[in-house]
């Protein structure tokens, strides 16, 4: 074998610059002689034709490659892909780390991973360095290559090898992705935002006390009660409102709207620019918001259905309005883009439902088309529909509904109730390429379905709980396990493959992307679920709309095979992020 082809394992040298690595033989074991190099840059820079590195983390060697301008193909991060095998196995949960990977291999006490560290803003550089990673010790150089050689027999244990290796080979680049993207930062403009917060919140008052704008709703709040009411503090408004004779649950704004009092209008613009000024205000800009970047930490994977989330910095929960602070470069364009109904578009593919695969098969609206086939014209009643059987809202009219998409699309209708059959059976799901779900709590050790991948599911993916949660400034929340009530459990299985499956095409897509935006000067600076933003020159951005589009199509066959679906994306050159929708 070529030695500059093929994969290399890769490991920095313990209390140095340098690097150990070896070539690897198909069987994933070392193929030559180990190599010591003094500097681990100069050792990848060196080898460009390498098809791809193998190591323990990207996050412990990558930041140092593109901070020195070494970019990378294609990598296999072995603690990534134990962390997918152990869902695979049913073990969601155990430790992840490389070292404990080995220690199980030999039967020895498993260290545990230590948990998430909290962001540090104020060194942005150092997100990602070896320091700051969130994995146990690194095993010795031989050991490391003993658990990728047994990673690469257990996923051909799995049910369907080759989509596992997809997968792992999917969220290993998305990995690399993340880094890039962080390096790069969201172009931001701090001037636009300091004058944003001035315009929303008014002047700040000495001691860090609240600004101009919300000392006086807090007042006009007072005011309607008639007695002095912290409106930031949710069991003083509820006690106002129960003297007042008015029963309210929680002070959601959904719900304050329903009630006819004077202060409802000040609380709820309260409500709306206290979360502005704690979670994106002045403080916030001082630490997140480095030589015109804000870098977050994007973590692949970050919850059990493969979505992405972010450790601190709120980067998948700007505001709108904050939007306006996201501002191209001069001569730069923002292009923004959105996938389409990507979900039900998912649904079809993995379903194999034919008239489902028809509607998706064309970029136009999905559910218009749908209204056309099943509900009369009626669009409204298609998006019900489709989203409640995804969801698993299926009482009510929502019942109705599914009905009628049930005579049109069984297949559809019979995927996600069979996945959430097998949840509220304790029994595992998998996205189409093999993410697992956890195990519901109390479950036992054969509870396990594997869904038929060419026909209606047997069970099916990995999902996401939702709702806030995780590490500091998190968005959704790490794996764990999911909730033991039957019924609640199966409305998360029946999201899970799909919500799941849609993560991984997301991966696939965006390493389909990344690839064809390498000769460009263009950079990929955010992403979350099917929304991404390319930062380009001004005269590419029509080539980057359209390397979106065959991303979005390669990622499709790559992920599903030859089907009739489609995965069109709106997208929106713009110089400012708030434009785009």
């Amino acid at each position: 074998m070529n030695e500059c082809r093929g994969r290399w394992a890769l490991a920095p040298e313990p209390g140095g610059d340098g690097a150990l690595l070896v070539a690897l033989g198909l069987d994933g074991l070392p193929a030559g002689e180990v190599l010591r190099e003094p500097d681990l840059v100069a050792a990848v820079r060196s080898r460009p034709d390498v098809e791809r590195w193998v190591w323990r983390s990207t996050a412990e060697v990558y930041p140092r490659l593109l901070a020195a301008g070494v970019r990378v193909e294609r990598c296999y991060d072995v603690e990534d892909a134990e962390q997918l095998l152990l869902g695979h196995e049913g073990r969601l949960g155990e430790p992840r780390s490389a070292a404990a990977a080995w220690a199980r291999m030999r039967n020895a006490p498993v260290p545990p991973d230590p948990p998430l560290r909290a962001a540090e803003p104020t060194a942005q550089d150092s997100l990602f360095e070896p320091a700051a990673t969130t994995t146990a010790a690194a095993p010795p150089f031989d050991a490391l290559l003993r658990v990728y050689a047994e990673q690469q027999r257990r996923h051909e244990r799995a049910e369907h090898p080759g989509r596992m290796r997809l997968l792992t080979a999917a969220e290993s680049a998305g990995m690399l992705v993340a880094a890039e993207m962080h390096r790069a930062g969201l172009p931001w403009r701090a001037d636009v935002h300091r004058e944003l917060l001035r315009e929303l919140l008014g002047e700040r008052y000495a001691g860090g006390g609240e600004p101009r704008r919300l000392a006086e709703l807090a007042d006009e709040v007072s005011a309607a009660f008639g007695r002095r009411v912290r409106p930031d503090l949710p069991a003083d408004v509820l006690k106002a409102f129960a003297q007042a004779g008015i029963r309210v649950r929680s002070t959601r704004r959904w719900e304050l709207e329903e009630i006819d009092h004077p202060a409802v209008a000040p609380l709820v613009e309260y409500k709306r620019l206290y979360r502005i000024w704690t979670a994106h205000g002045w403080s916030w800009l001082a630490d997140w918001v480095r030589d015109g970047r804000f870098r977050p930490e994007y973590l692949p994977g970050g919850t059990v259905s493969g979505r992405w989330t972010t450790n601190g910095g709120g980067a998948l929960q700007i505001p709108k309005v904050i939007r306006k602070a996201v501002v191209a470069d001069e001569g730069w364009r923002l292009v923004v883009a959105d996938a389409d109904q990507m979900e039900p578009r998912v649904l079809a593919a993995i379903s194999r439902d034919p008239g489902l695969m028809e509607v998706a098969g064309h970029p136009d609206d999905l559910y218009t088309r749908l209204s056309d086939r099943a509900f009369s014209g009626d669009r409204a009643h298609a998006k019900l529909a489709l989203l409640g059987a995804i969801y698993g809202q299926t009482s009510g009219d929502g019942l109705k509904n599914l009905a009628a998409l049930r005579r049109r699309f069984p297949r559809a209708v019979a995927y996600v109730d069979e996945a959430a059959k097998a949840g509220e059976e304790g029994r595992l799901v998998r996205t189409w390429l093999g993410r697992t779900s956890p195990r519901a709590a109390g479950a036992d050790e054969d509870g396990e379905a594997g869904i038929p991948q060419d026909g209606p599911p047997g069970a099916g993916g990995p999902g996401d709980a939702g709702g806030p949660g995780g590490p500091q400034g998190s968005e959704g929340y790490v794996p764990g396990y999911a909730s033991s009530d039957a019924r609640a459990r199966g409305r998360f299985t029946r999201n899970f493959v799909v919500q799941g499956s849609a993560a991984d095409w997301a991966l696939l897509m965006l390493a389909a992307l990344r690839r064809a935006t390498a000769g460009m000067r263009a950079e990929l600076v955010f992403f979350q679920h099917d929304e991404v933003i390319v930062h380009c020159p001004a005269e590419e951005a029509g080539a980057v709309t359209e390397a979106i589009g065959a991303a979005a199509d390669e990622a499709g066959r790559i992920a599903f095979g030859d089907t009739p679906v489609r995965f069109p994306f709106t997208t929106a050159t713009v110089e400012r992020y708030a434009d785009a929708k």
